[in-house]
């Protein structure tokens, strides 16, 4: 078995046909259908089926495909991580967060990284914390910002922060004259939740179903900032992690806290074997320096909480 021979299955898998195949090699058919037989041959079973003469790939050959293609993704990156070291140098930290941090907190602790370290560079992409989750895992990225609602197992952790529950609604809604708002104030209201998987969601609904009210939900979003975006647009009422919020009372949003305590809770998530890295370490660094400076008042009324409880989490890689 060999790279050609491959890349000639590949080939023949992506284009549907050996004559589109050859194309995308630069080869002949005759030379891409002897690659196919070859490594037929090397493998010990068919990887297509002739039927009315295509290739259909067999059940064997689907599942061999898988693992050619997450090897070609591989290579793929590869490319990317010579490009960027002849271009830029080596340093390089992939991080990827969830949305309600994405384009608040981490953005800032971009800038206070670039600081100390202004030739590294930085991949940053916004996703669902499973999502996050699972690119870390799969050594995709060296760190991750996700909600407590993922599975922690073969990914090295550390909790973030616990950042306390927001009530947010448009100006004039009936609730902006409370100080503070309860479950007990939702009973009826018009309702923007989060997915029925968060935490901080579940939270919420066990606090309503014990004060015996209903609110009335109409609309689901996974993204704390979109329910701040729908909140504001007079949807409803929600629930929202402190961390999005910002920019949305500058244009008209109200936020009130939310008793008893509803918390949205945060993990650093870490490749096993990038825990320990410098640039891993100085860029958890300018996260919690960042977290920790976030709690000045803020101008919705009332004193914004502050983004962390009792948790003082330890930069990775120390005690």
């Amino acid at each position: 078995m060999n790279f050609r021979q491959i890349e000639a299955f590949r080939a023949v898998i992506i284009t549907g046909t050996v004559s589109a195949g050859a194309e995308l090699m630069g080869i002949t058919q005759p030379a891409v259908s002897r690659l196919i037989a070859e490594l037929e041959t090397s493998t010990g079973f068919a990887l297509f089926d002739r039927v009315k003469g295509r290739l259909v790939p067999t059940p064997e050959g689907q599942i061999f495909y898988r693992d050619v293609e997450a090897s070609f993704r591989g290579l793929d990156r590869l490319r990317s991580s010579a490009a960027r070291i002849r271009d830029f140098g080596s340093g390089h930290i992939r991080v990827a967060s969830l949305a309600a941090a994405g384009s608040t907190i981490v953005p800032r602790a971009v800038r206070k990284f670039r600081e100390t370290h202004p030739s590294a560079i930085v991949t940053l992409s916004i996703m669902t914390s499973a999502a996050v989750r699972n690119h870390v895992v799969d050594g995709e990225f060296d760190l991750g910002l996700a909600a407590d609602e993922v599975d922690l197992s073969g990914v090295g952790h550390q909790v973030f922060g616990s950042f306390p529950a927001l009530c947010a609604m448009p100006a004039g809604h009936p609730l902006a004259v409370k100080s503070v708002i309860g479950p007990q104030d939702f009973d009826g209201v018009d309702y923007v939740a989060l997915s029925p998987e968060d935490r901080a969601r579940l939270q919420f609904d066990r606090l309503c179903a014990e004060a015996g009210v209903r609110p009335n939900l109409v609309i689901e979003t996974p993204f704390a900032i979109t329910a701040c975006a729908l909140a504001l647009e007079g949807v409803g009422v929600g629930i929202v992690n402190p961390l999005a919020i910002d920019g949305f009372a500058e244009r008209g949003l109200i936020f009130r806290p939310f008793e008893p305590a509803v918390y949205f809770k945060s993990y650093l998530l870490f490749r096993p074997d990038m825990q320990k890295a410098s640039l891993v370490r100085a860029f958890v660094a300018a996260l919690l320096d960042v977290r920790n400076t976030r709690h000045s008042a803020s101008s919705t009324g009332a004193d914004r909480p502050p983004l962390t409880d009792e948790t003082s989490p330890a930069i990775a890689g120390q005690s």
